[in-house]
């Protein structure tokens, strides 16, 4: 099966880059495109009975920091596709459950297959949280290629 649209989730680690590179060359050799998508998770911490000791401005300083880094994260992606001569696009939401929105991203733009990481996170973050790919692999809908 021919694949045309590629939905590439990358959080900017090295692995999530190592995806991105496998992903620009399979679509180059396809004559597929690409949308490189970016999961921003939710403000990290709950803010409930202590929002009157969080000063605004920190909030907002820290969104707009998630907002930066998931920008020069897609960036990045699209440079590589760019070098490769491989039309992408991009594409970021904020989500407290990141697989959920992935799986989201691939339906909206028509993606007919997911190419990611088979993990990020590590240490006792990706332990507490699980493993997005494997939530991707069970709740999507089209082929999804796990990149190690």
């Amino acid at each position: 099966m021919p694949y045309s649209h590629l939905l590439v989730p990358t959080d900017g680690s090295e692995l999530s880059d190592k995806a991105v590179q496998q992903a620009v060359a399979l679509a180059h050799s396809l004559g597929a495109r690409i949308t490189f998508f970016h999961a921003q998770s939710n403000f990290p911490i709950s803010l409930v009975g202590v929002g009157e000791l969080v000063d605004p401005n920190t909030v907002t300083a820290l969104v707009q920091a998630a907002r930066h880094g998931a920008e020069q994260i897609l960036a990045a992606a699209a440079a590589a596709a760019q070098a490769a001569g491989v039309v992408s696009d991009q594409d970021t939401m904020v989500s407290s459950m990141p697989y959920a929105a992935i799986v989201e991203a691939a339906g909206r733009h028509g993606a007919d297959l997911i190419v990611m990481a088979s993990h990020g996170r590590r240490g006792l973050e990706g332990v507490l949280l699980g493993s997005e790919t494997h939530r991707v692999l069970t709740h999507s809908s089209c082929p999804v290629l796990v990149v190690r």
